[in-house]
């Protein structure tokens, strides 16, 4: 158990390294074109009510992805954590301006002042960040756990769907029983259904 926790960690420091030597200009292309793929992609489309998340660090930036989304005429979710009780409350998004603020983990989370709590089921498509996917639909998060414990219990007919750059994609994301899996991962050059 503490074996993997160790490579877990590894692996983190080793992707860090690796964002870290990609030029803004890089950065911004391959954000456009994971994107376009995402907005190109049939279960996005189709879904009304999507969830998103604002990035950590070391996640693929979100923001035009979440004005666009609106364009599109769809309800956004964004999740809220409360590191206490390892709990993560689900909000509907109308004004990311004015609806965000700064949460625990040191990312934008909905207000809960102003925004409504939405019932997992209700979720059609989620959108889950990582620091590290492989072709398996094996994900390596920030290591809070929170998506590990959010997966599951989103509907099975909710798409779960990674967004990593190429770089962050390895050959085998180490797994433990507690780990979950995502169903889809868009990445700047492709869209890998997992095997």
């Amino acid at each position: 158990m503490e074996e993997i926790r160790e490579k877990k960690q590894q692996i983190r420091d080793q992707i860090t390294k690796k964002l870290e030597k990609i030029s803004d200009q890089d950065k911004k292309a391959k954000l456009q074109d994971i994107e376009n793929r995402l907005f190109d992609f049939a279960n996005f489309l189709e879904a009304k009510i999507v969830l998103l998340y604002t990035p950590g660090r070391g996640e693929v930036e979100t923001r035009q992805i979440i004005r666009r989304t609106f364009d599109y005429s769809k309800l956004v979710v964004l999740p809220a954590f409360d590191l206490q009780d390892r709990q993560v409350t689900l909000m509907k998004v109308d004004d990311p301006d004015a609806d965000l603020i700064p949460g625990l983990r040191g990312n934008l989370e909905p207000n809960p002042q102003r925004c409504k709590k939405v019932p997992l089921e209700c979720i059609d498509i989620a959108i889950i960040p990582g620091l590290a996917m492989d072709e398996k639909g094996g994900r390596l998060g920030s290591g809070h756990g929170f998506y590990d414990s959010l997966i599951p219990r989103l509907p099975i007919t909710s798409r779960k769907v990674g967004l990593v750059f190429e770089e962050q994609m390895i050959p085998q994301v180490p797994m433990e029983s507690h780990d979950k899996y995502v169903d889809i991962i868009i990445t700047e050059k492709r869209v890998i259904y997992k095997i």
